[in-house]
């Protein structure tokens, strides 16, 4: 069945754009409402600015000026604890007219599809020093007719989110430059209207906050339980190895042999429970798809949001999956990113889909015994694990780990009942999150109801 709209030339004038998706049915259907209501454009209402990508940004740093990412913003506001890339306060200091505020409003401008272009995130008031790349725009609204929480619940809604998949460019990549983000139409709605969201959005922060505390429950309690709680782990300057050492690992990098890896395996093989190989206590998913359907939903490395565990995947045409997306996955199975395992995206798909594919820059795991996926979950996302496994990366600039590294890592047996408290923290986490997604969807719900209800009078 072929769809099509037929487009007077006075349509044509003024907007600049004459390809055929522009004037996609449901493109004007959801146009021609917006504009019956009385609005304003986002450039008469707020500042919009993108920011850059700096040169010489330092991929190694854990504390500075946080440096925002199109992987950050997943249409939701942004945690305060969230595992985050940096940039030095001299780096930062060149980028002060994209230092965002409180309450700025975030949107992607730069993706790879039209599901990355147009996400959205909010800045919540005690958000730490932070900037932005190129790849997304700031927000900031001058409007007193506006709330910055309703711009941000509006943008997401479908009559946001169809304004800014309109607009992008496929440009190799889709694209939308500031000037054409500026175009997107924003109702005017009472102002009592507005804070209804308002409050909705703010409590969905605090739901995203209580869901990140569970998360630090569980791993304070496992790193209660191994008696890490209080250590700190310092790379030695200088230190000796036995040639047997050097000649039983393969390797010769002196980073391999660093004191305090040895330092975190004792700690785990001599927990009084015991410990054991992840290869023993958990299979390996091999499973390859044959490919053989039109469209898959695709997890890569960064659908995993490594703040809370999220995993988001993309709806991907067959023709357009990666050559190393072949995976078959299924609820339950536990993603570990082999691709700088530092940042810890570790996460477990907790949702059914059919036709879900992962990329194979993860070892993907499935319980076969009774340790439970969440304690593995949270055992390799604590910082101690985190660094142990940047002992067998292979390359400097993009470091990767193997599938056997991972499958033959130390693990503790622990203790069922400290086990059972981990699931049951990991679930309230899980819950919260869910949450805090029903909020933003009643949000979302409420907007296009006050403009449907417009629209018709």
């Amino acid at each position: 069945m072929i769809t099509y709209s037929i487009i007077q030339k006075s349509q044509l004038e003024g907007v600049k754009r004459i390809d055929a998706e522009y004037y996609q049915p449901e493109h004007m259907v959801l146009a021609e409402k917006i504009r019956k209501l009385q609005n304003k454009s986002l450039k008469q209402i707020s500042v919009i600015r993108s920011g850059t990508t700096p040169s010489d940004r330092d991929d190694a740093l854990e504390e500075g000026v946080v440096l925002l990412k199109t992987t950050d913003i997943r249409n939701n506001a942004l945690s305060c604890s969230g595992n985050y890339y940096h940039i030095t306060s001299k780096i930062a200091e060149r980028m002060s007219k994209t230092k965002l505020d409180a309450k700025d409003v975030l949107v992607n401008i730069v993706g790879a599809t039209l599901e990355v272009i147009g996400r959205v995130s909010f800045v919540p008031d005690n958000f730490p020093e932070s900037n932005i790349t190129q790849a997304m725009a700031l927000l900031r609204i001058r409007d007193s007719d506006y709330l910055p929480e309703f711009i941000f619940a509006f943008l997401m809604c479908k009559y946001g989110k169809f304004q800014t998949d309109r607009l992008a460019r496929p440009t190799g990549q889709f694209n939308l430059n500031l000037d054409e983000l500026g175009q997107v139409l924003i109702p005017q709605v009472l102002l009592r209207q507005q804070k209804d969201i308002s409050e909705i959005i703010e409590n969905v922060y605090e739901i995203q906050e209580n869901s990140k505390e569970s998360y630090r429950r569980a791993e304070n309690l496992f790193l209660e339980e191994l008696g890490f709680r209080n250590s700190k782990l310092r790379d030695d300057l200088s230190f000796a190895v036995n040639l047997s050492s050097v000649r039983k690992s393969n390797r010769v990098d002196s980073d391999f042999f660093q004191p305090k890896y040895q330092e975190i395996i004792e700690k785990i093989e001599k927990y009084n429970g015991g410990f054991d190989l992840i290869k023993n206590q958990f299979k390996q998913n091999k499973s390859l798809s044959k490919k053989d359907k039109e469209f898959y939903d695709y997890v890569e490395i960064s659908d995993v949001n490594v703040s809370n565990g999220e995993i988001i995947p993309n709806k991907i045409a067959r023709g357009e999956i990666p050559a190393n997306g072949k995976i078959v996955l299924h609820r339950g199975d536990l993603l570990i990113s082999k691709v700088r395992p530092y940042r810890g995206a570790v996460s477990f798909i907790d949702f059914e889909a059919e036709n879900l594919l992962g990329s194979g820059a993860f070892t993907i795991l499935q319980e076969k015994t009774d340790y439970k996926k969440e304690v593995l979950m949270i055992f390799l996302k604590l910082d101690f694990i985190k660094d142990l496994l940047l002992r067998y990366n292979c390359g400097t600039s993009y470091p990767v780990i193997k599938d056997e590294d991972i499958l033959n890592l130390q693990i503790p047996l622990i203790n069922p009942d400290v086990q059972e408290e981990i699931v049951g923290l990991v679930k309230m986490s899980h819950e919260a999150r869910k949450k805090s997604k029903e909020l933003l969807e009643e949000a979302k719900r409420k907007i296009e109801e006050m403009i449907e209800k417009g629209s018709e009078n």
